[in-house]
């Protein structure tokens, strides 16, 4: 295998723009985020479902267990 072929990887701090930071190793060393685990609405459990013309009802209707 060729050597010096990799990156350095260094610590790098991330930020994000609700002020969530945290450490990680990357070639940069500081990072800066517009949205992150803390603030995305996927994992804060704020996310919403788009039903579009009774589409989810329609889907849960046809595959309900009995």
């Amino acid at each position: 295998m060729r050597k010096d072929i990799h990156p350095k990887l260094v610590a790098c701090t991330v930020t994000c723009s609700c002020g969530n930071s945290f450490v990680t190793e990357s070639e940069k060393d500081e990072m800066r985020i517009d949205i992150c685990n803390e603030c995305h609405p996927f994992f804060t459990g704020s996310e919403r479902m788009v039903d579009t013309a009774g589409r989810i009802d329609k889907f849960n209707k046809r595959y309900a267990k009995k």
